[in-house]
């Protein structure tokens, strides 16, 4: 107790340049500040910030209530390549007398700024420990090789994505060294989206503003080609002025090429336009509202490719500046935007859209992790940095516990009895499963269904699990793309037109996947089953209803309308049993749970059911009681199982002749019962040229759950574009 009342602070001294830089280090700063027992902060405030021009942002470093301790003015104007050269040249001139004054013991360096690559230059030559937020990532622009250039100089790396991670370690990091811990500034957004927003959106844009029905618009210059860039920007504002709606423009960042940019702004008179609000800062807490709540963002910032996926917002991202960031599914990329009428095109096809948020770049808990990691650094360790040559195995950096958390998706499956979640890992392990009965109604099932994924998401931090996304199975047709259940049977009741993605999204903020429960069951076949590696393969589930889904060139088929693979509903004949989609004949009149129990319960009523052997119960007679009663001999029961099977095999039949896969695949509580019926159909009925097909009984307990698992683990960990 003694040694740690003596022991001293770690003097951490962090150096903003610019409004974007301070966006991700101000949660930092707040951490560091509310534990001034075990840190000193020291900040350094220059380039842009100092800049009338550009809003003279120290003021909101200010306002946050941070002493700045030193104001270094180090940018050359002129806003071209040699200015930026000569603002380097004037930072490296300026920053030894402070760091000698302020002595840190860790400097913290954000990003890949030129004034940043100032920073770490001076302090790694003054032999103190660099710490870099937001290493490892790739865009496209010489901002890669300033980034890259400062991990080099760095002695402990921050990063917010997988991918970056593989890049540090690939480029020969220490693992110890490296914290996968999301973006800082993520710990805001996710918080700060259920604020009131409408006064905001009033401030910045009108009085009668609406959410979604205005545009954000933020582009910046590429300074490795500026005349493009400026022309590209040229496009952009005359496709904002034909398209006519109201516009919020940032004013551009300092590199080189901004002047031009400005020049740009004010020939097409966009300072004077009653569409447009030309702004040249505004602060973060409001500027995140104003992403959220808008129809769409426009330009090249980084903004909009990390941060407005928090929020599902539309993003159009045009040309280069961007190029190698991971992104979601709401970005739509116009690499050669080389026309108004290109850029117009985009803007109609995005305005308006909605889409499932997405935690590719941080899930809410970065500051916490990187305190722990600042605590974890010896400064009596060897300065001297290493490198591993050559890389190791994928996925060896480890957290500050040294522990990688498990990535993982929460599962959801919506079924005619039941609702289950489970959170199910990148092996299909089933680390916890929840079962409740599935309510009538709507509103009870809704609230059933956040509530039990809410509790389960909670569950993952025990299990050290990290959630990526929640995939989501339901009986029903639906639309994949939206997250609708378009309608279902009467095995479900009031779910029709329903949107599931956004209520699950907006209390998780997690992605959202959705699709019919046949078709995830194909996908968990494809991913862990028996479809592994089988490029055309055919699903058919047999539960309480008959579903399924078809897997050809090793893609699920949907259907123009989302009804391919209603297998269920394949009619065997003109005038069977009634099913319960309305017709008659239906494959599952008269194979699935709800049809065995039917003919159960008239063997029953007939007396006709129970034989020696079986044990009477008070409960009503169920589709086990017919399977038992044709396992111990039962003549009538074993009637009604082979007619199911021929009806079944018929149905598969006509699949066989349909799509030719080469894989039927069995599953679902009855396949056992239906194999040997199904081959025999097959044997006499298909044409010689589709017998040869492989039928086989899934060896998998939990398809529904690990397909609706597949959708997450397969997209959220491939979102290089």
């Amino acid at each position: 107790m003694e040694k740690d009342k003596n022991k001293r602070k770690l003097r951490i001294c962090v150096a903003t340049c610019n409004r974007a830089d301070y966006s991700k280090l101000a949660p930092i700063m707040f951490g560091i500040k509310e534990q001034s027992d075990g840190f000193d902060l020291k900040v350094v405030v220059l380039g842009s910030h100092l800049i009338d021009d550009y809003g003279n942002t120290y003021r909101m470093i200010e306002q946050d209530d941070f002493d700045i301790n030193t104001r270094l003015h180090t940018i050359v104007r002129g806003e071209d390549e040699a200015a930026m050269v000569e603002s380097v040249g004037l930072a490296l001139v300026k920053l030894p007398d402070v760091l000698n004054r302020l002595q840190p013991d860790v400097m913290i360096v954000h990003g890949d700024r030129f004034d940043a690559l100032a920073v770490a230059t001076s302090a790694a030559l003054m032999n103190i420990r660099i710490l870099h937020i937001e290493g490892g990532e790739v865009s496209g622009t010489i901002d890669d090789s300033i980034r890259h250039a400062i991990t080099k100089l760095a002695h402990y790396h921050v990063c917010c994505t997988r991918s970056a991670e593989q890049h540090l370690i690939a480029m020969c990091e220490e693992h110890d060294r490296i914290l996968l811990s999301g973006c800082p500034s993520y710990d805001k957004l996710l918080s700060a989206h259920s604020k009131d927003y409408m006064g905001i959106l009033r401030t910045w844009l009108c009085e009668d503003v609406k959410s979604r029905e205005y545009i954000v618009a933020l582009q910046h210059p590429v300074t490795t080609n500026i005349k493009h860039s400026v022309k590209m920007f040229e496009f952009t504002l005359d496709a904002l002025i034909t398209f006519g709606k109201r516009t919020l423009i940032l004013f551009p960042n300092i590199d080189a090429g901004s002047k031009e940019m400005v020049r740009v702004m004010r020939k097409k008179g966009i300072e004077k336009n009653p569409n447009f609000h030309a702004v040249k800062h505004i602060p973060f807490e409001q500027f995140i509202q104003l992403v959220a709540h808008a129809g769409l963002m426009i330009g090249n910032s980084s903004c909009g490719v990390r941060e407005a996926g928090a929020f599902g917002t539309p993003v159009i991202n045009l040309g280069t500046r961007q190029t190698g960031r991971e992104t979601g599914e709401n970005v739509l990329h116009v690499r050669n935007a080389d026309s108004q009428t290109k850029i117009l095109q985009a803007l109609q096809l995005q305005f308006g859209k909605l889409y499932p948020c997405s935690k590719i770049y941080g899930d809410g808990n970065a500051v916490p992790r990187i305190l722990k990691f600042l605590k974890s650094i010896d400064i009596n360790e060897p300065l001297q940095k290493k490198f591993c040559f050559p890389p190791v195995k994928e996925c060896s950096s480890q957290d500050i516990d040294h522990i990688l958390e498990i990535q993982s998706a929460l599962a959801v499956d919506l079924g005619g009895t039941n609702l289950r979640v489970a959170i199910i890992n990148m092996k299909g392990e089933i680390m916890k499963k929840y079962v409740q009965a599935n309510p009538k109604t709507y509103k009870e099932r809704i609230e059933l269904i956040l509530k039990m994924c809410t509790e389960a998401a909670a569950e993952s931090v025990n299990l050290n699990c990290r959630i990526l996304g929640v995939g989501v199975s339901t009986g029903g047709r639906v639309n994949p793309g939206e997250g609708v259940v378009l309608h279902a049977t009467k095995l479900i009741q009031e779910w029709e037109s329903v949107d599931l993605r956004t209520p699950i999204s907006d209390a998780l903020h997690l992605p959202v996947w959705l699709d019919n429960d046949g078709n995830c069951a194909a996908l968990a076949e494809k991913k862990f089953g028996r479809g592994k590696g089988v490029e055309c393969f055919v699903v058919i589930i047999t539960g309480t209803g008959i579903g399924g889904g078809i897997i050809h060139n090793n893609e699920l088929i949907h259907g123009s309308m989302y009804c391919a693979a209603e297998l269920g509903h394949i009619m065997v004949s003109l005038d069977g049993p009634e099913c319960t989609c309305g017709s008659k004949g239906c494959i599952e009149a008269y194979a699935s749970g709800v049809a065995l129990q039917r003919e159960a319960k008239r063997l029953h009523d007939e007396d006709l059911l129970m034989i020696d052997g079986m044990s009477k119960s008070g409960e009503a007679v169920s589709a086990i009681d017919l399977v038992c009663a044709a396992k111990l001999g039962n003549l009538e029961a074993q009637k009604v199982l082979k007619t199911a099977s021929c009806a079944l095999g018929v149905g598969i039949v006509n699949i066989l002749h349909t799509v030719n896969p080469a894989l039927v695949v069995l599953s679902g509580v009855l396949a056992a019962h239906y194999e040997d019926g199904v081959k025999e159909v097959i044997a006499q009925r298909a044409l010689p040229s589709a017998r040869a097909v492989d039928v086989v009984v899934s060896g998998l307990t939990e398809p529904a759950l690990l397909g609706a698992a597949s959708m997450v683990l397969d997209y959220a960990t491939r979102r290089t574009y």
